[in-house]
């Protein structure tokens, strides 16, 4: 698959899809729901998994498997599956190792359905959750492990707080107790961090954000770096034991370092049915082609508005992590060295009300429940995404009552400032 030699920006329009002579060089739409065979025994091995191929979209299609290939490419990772958005991928993330009875740890700063899904979701489906600052001390960590612990979570960059995840302790942590850490690196993209060079497990992503880039397409991902050891961890028998629904297919002897990821394909999108649009994995190829291009005039960008909101009486904090003297600074520089993404967080005088206002005021930038795209846009999360927490709740996750969240696109950073700026004026 591709060349591994190859930079970012190659894999970014190269990998995936690789046609053969005569074949279409754009990555066609395989819009079918199924695919047709001439024997019923090439049929059966594909049921049985002792072939690879597609009968059935809502398991596999061309399409999607090129994309699925591309993503898989970019983290570095064995394989990957892509799910119908974002939330479907961080649910069969974690349902795929983890069941009634057993307990994750997750970062508290993370996205409100992430935590709406863990706090309240997976609960009710026996599946405990303990919430650490991504800032805990080592001592706070360890004290949130249990015997039945069986992944922590959290997001390299979290939303809308930014965050700076120590992924390499977070994974040291996860790993001194014998389970995966899972990251969603959906803000700063593989573009601009890499966390399976640190030492996580597995990635997710919301690909509707920065990978699509365009806001045309929901989806999400799943990529499975291929370091962890099922086996020799003891606690995962859906992967180390037979699977009965599948003729007593062992998932780690069968499928090796791609035993999670395979599963996750054949098991869970066999039964929870969470697969996208084949026309929605093309937009989302689409949309990874320019990535690379895109990320560093997004990072630009904000820093510019980062800079110009941080000189602004009017406006009583901002948390951009490349800005310098921010608190999430040196984990930025060591995780994010060529930027961290296009999103920044500030508070305003007045706190909640000139926060809420100030959307209102603003032209250019639009009022929108969706970040990281190529177009500015707006939100008071406290009122929006995450307004089904407490005060205590949006406290733990970083998101204050005046926190506007704004989502630095790639237009004209003159232009975005200028509306930031007549917005402020009518305060």
């Amino acid at each position: 698959m591709g060349n591994k030699n190859w930079h970012l920006g190659t894999k970014c329009i190269q990998e995936g899809w690789e046609p053969k002579s005569g074949e279409p060089r754009v990555l066609p739409i395989y819009q079918s729901t199924t695919f047709r065979y001439e024997t019923a025994e090439e049929m059966g091995d594909l049921f049985d998994l002792k072939t690879n191929g597609f009968f059935y979209t809502r398991l596999a299609n061309p399409t999607t498997d090129a994309v699925e290939r591309k993503v898989a490419a970019l983290e570095g990772g064995v394989g990957a599956v892509m799910t119908s958005a974002g939330q479907a991928a961080t649910t069969m993330a974690i349902v795929n190792i983890a069941h009634a009875g057993d307990h994750i740890i997750s970062s508290s700063a993370v996205y409100g359905g992430t935590f709406n899904l863990f706090y309240k979701t997976l609960k009710e489906l026996g599946i405990d959750c303990t919430f650490v600052s991504p800032n805990a001390t080592d001592e706070e960590l360890e004290a949130a492990f249990r015997d039945n612990t069986r992944l922590v979570f959290g997001e390299s960059l979290s939303n809308p707080s930014l965050d700076v995840l120590d992924i390499e302790r977070f994974a040291r942590h996860a790993h001194a107790h014998q389970v995966p850490l899972i990251v969603d690196n959906t803000f700063p993209t593989p573009i601009n961090c890499r966390p399976f060079e640190w030492g996580a497990d597995i990635v997710v992503h919301s690909t509707s954000k920065y990978l699509d880039g365009h806001a045309s397409s929901l989806g999400g991902i799943i990529v499975d770096s291929g370091n962890f050891d099922w086996a020799a961890a003891g606690k995962y028998p859906e992967l180390t034991t037979p699977d009965e629904t599948y003729h007593g297919v062992t998932y780690t002897e069968s499928f090796g370092n791609a035993a999670y990821i395979t599963k996750c394909r054949t098991h869970l999108m066999r039964d929870l049915g969470m697969s996208p649009s084949p026309t929605n994995a093309w937009l989302l190829s689409q949309g990874i082609d320019t990535l690379h291009l895109r990320m560093p005039r997004h990072c630009e960008n904000a820093m510019k508005v980062a800079k110009f909101l941080q000189a602004d009486e009017r406006v009583t904090w901002v948390t951009y992590p490349d800005l310098e003297g921010n608190a999430g600074y040196e984990l930025a520089k060591k995780y994010m060295p060529n930027g961290s993404c296009g999103v920044i967080s500030f508070g305003v005088k007045g706190g909640r009300e000139n926060a809420s206002k100030l959307q209102g005021c603003l032209q250019l930038a639009a009022i929108a429940t969706h970040v990281a795209d190529l177009r500015t846009c707006v939100l008071h999360p406290a009122s929006t995404t995450h307004r089904q927490m407490n005060d205590q709740q949006l406290a733990d996750a970083g998101v204050g009552a005046d926190l506007v969240r704004f989502s630095v696109g790639i237009e004209d950073a003159e232009d975005i400032i200028a509306d930031l700026k007549q917005a402020l004026d009518q305060l």
